[in-house]
């Protein structure tokens, strides 16, 4: 008897260590009523409680809390249901409005985040939904902070993981986009003739003036070639005629110019006999002497002078 005594004893003292002694874990906080009302909170460490009086009736995790938002249909703008659903990111930052001011304050979130999102989505066309999530993202989120404001909470984030339209609508967008995507290679592909084109119109250009300027220049060399040969072979004439006209002055010169006068003129009389039928012959023939001595006359007028 004596034994169960003892035994009843230490399991009773056991019962009141637990009851009396708590440790709360780091990023947490307990919520101590004494005799069914608010006493305390508890933050992290070790604490003693007064056994059968005080009680914990609330844990908490002052950690960031991520709570799936489940998909819904939502009505856009257009007339199309959309099923929609997310992730909602909030934070306990009043650990006694989160016990006391609402009975469950996860559920009453997602509700919120779940009416807030139906109303945004509303206000949205279906193609625009696909394009600013990130709007409706910061909407529900000043939404639902707001509203969680009383309930100890501040919702950090929210996010849209999925808009699934019906499949109607999907091959729908999935043809529009097929067309979309052939209109901007039809245009990129008349884009890129359109730059060859001009591309190979600059080009002949170029060459075209290329060409012309080389002809230009060719002309030019062309003439100041032609020019200088001109001018050289008028110097040279000039520098023969006055080399004829030294030797004419040089004694025994008239002479040799009467004698180059009748070879030059016999030769080319012979060359008139081999090359036509028909002859004119000079009535004076017989006085190349004489031909000779007038050119010879003139030559020595001219030495004269």
């Amino acid at each position: 008897m004596s034994t169960t005594i003892l035994l009843l004893l230490v399991f009773l003292i056991f019962i009141i260590i637990i009851k009396t002694g708590r440790i709360v874990p780091q990023k947490s906080v307990y919520i101590v009523e004494r005799l069914g009302k608010y006493n305390s909170t508890l933050d992290a460490g070790f604490h003693i409680l007064i056994p059968f009086i005080d009680r914990v009736a609330y844990v908490h995790s002052l950690k960031e809390i991520a709570i799936d938002v489940p998909p819904q249909g939502c009505i856009t703008k257009d007339n199309i249901q959309v099923e929609v659903d997310g992730i909602l990111y909030f934070q306990i930052m009043d650990p006694i409005k989160a016990s006391y001011g609402i009975s469950n304050y996860q559920f009453a979130t997602i509700q919120l985040a779940q009416t807030t999102l139906r109303s945004l989505v509303g206000k949205i066309e279906l193609d625009k939904t696909f394009e600013e999530r990130d709007k409706i993202n910061a909407e529900v989120v000043e939404a639902v902070d707001s509203a969680a404001v009383p309930w100890g909470l501040k919702v950090t984030r929210y996010e849209v993981k999925n808009i699934a339209p019906p499949n109607s609508i999907k091959d729908a967008m999935e043809k529009q986009m097929r067309a979309e995507r052939e209109k901007r290679a039809l245009i990129a592909e008349s884009e890129g003739d359109k730059q060859a084109k001009i591309n190979r119109a600059e080009g002949d250009k170029q060459e075209a003036i290329a060409k012309s300027e080389g002809e230009k220049m060719k002309r030019i060399n062309e003439a100041e070639g032609r020019a200088q040969e001109i001018e050289r072979v008028a110097f040279a004439t000039a520098k023969g005629i006055r080399e004829i006209a030294k030797a004419i002055n040089e004694e025994g010169g008239l002479n040799a110019v009467n004698l180059r006068i009748a070879e030059q003129y016999l030769n080319e009389f012979g060359k008139l006999a081999q090359k036509n039928n028909t002859m004119i012959i000079p009535s004076n023939l017989s006085d190349v002497a004489g031909m000779v001595g007038a050119v010879g006359k003139i030559f020595s007028s001219m030495k004269s002078e």
